[in-house]
């Protein structure tokens, strides 16, 4: 059995997301989603909280043949221990997916088997775009599963991130 890691903010979870986890289950039994910057929610860049991104990249998954694990991994802000910082908060994994190249380095320089893959339609499926469509009032579903869809309207997101990008000025 073969268990793989992928981190994101997941700000949140959407389609770029979801097609790097459909093609990371070709290779793996399980995944491991490391919700990243756990600690940081109500502003303009992190809008949405651990427990919320969890439950979206939970939702979105679900229906996958592929057992998920999705953990909240708070940010340490001292890189040379955060691969084992990681690995304290996770389940075992053999494997971690990143595109990012610090997070590639890092996980290299501790030993860890690191894979990238193309990013798909990064230019439309980025979180900052997602995002920037909310506090605009711009189409954002398209961008994301519709699982992801419902808990945001749920939880009043798109009016949280308005209210926390709005100026006092």
């Amino acid at each position: 059995m073969t268990r793989g890691f992928y981190i994101g903010r997941f700000q949140p979870y959407h389609q770029g997301h979801h097609a790097m986890v459909e093609r990371i289950a070709d290779d793996v039994d399980e995944l491991v989603l490391g919700v990243g910057s756990a600690d940081q929610s109500h502003t303009a860049r992190n809008p949405f909280t651990a427990g919320e991104r969890v439950e979206m990249v939970t939702k979105a998954t679900a229906e996958m043949d592929l057992i998920t694990y999705a953990v909240p991994i708070e940010d340490l802000n001292r890189n040379a221990v955060w691969v084992s910082h990681v690995q304290s908060m996770s389940p075992r994994f053999d494997v971690a997916y990143s595109n990012n190249p610090l997070v590639v380095r890092l996980f290299g320089e501790a030993g860890v088997d690191v894979r990238q893959s193309p990013m798909f339609r990064r230019e439309e499926f980025e979180g900052a775009e997602v995002r920037e469509r909310m506090a605009d009032g711009d189409d954002w579903e398209e961008l994301v599963p519709s699982t992801v869809v419902e808990i945001i309207e749920e939880i009043d997101g798109v009016n949280r991130l308005r209210e926390v990008t709005d100026s006092d000025t």
